[in-house]
């Protein structure tokens, strides 16, 4: 299993559109069910960051850069973002039905 964490601080004027188009990818990511994968993003108190988790089963390959809507999405964060965007391995230490 592998798990990412991506930090992204947007633009204000642009939190909505980024939060537009999370919601029209997860809705894809939602209707085709894709095994093996757990992935969530979050909007931070100071509504402006988004943090994203990416959990992978041992042996299954992303399939999110194959959804149409996950391109746009991550076009539009890069075009949106404050400052550069922090990526993370993590290592789960305990888990309750989340990862």
């Amino acid at each position: 299993m592998s798990l990412h964490m991506v930090e992204a601080k947007i633009k204000a004027e642009s939190v909505s559109d980024v939060q537009a188009a999370a919601e029209k990818m997860f809705a894809a990511v939602n209707e085709e069910q894709p095994e093996g994968i757990r992935y969530a993003s979050c909007l931070l108190p100071d509504g402006e960051t988004f943090v994203a988790f990416l959990q992978l089963d041992e042996g299954v390959e992303n399939p999110l850069p194959g959804f149409a809507e996950f391109r746009e999405f991550l076009e539009g964060v890069e075009a949106s973002r404050a400052e550069p965007a922090n990526v993370q391995p993590l290592t789960v230490v305990g888990s309750y039905r989340l990862f």
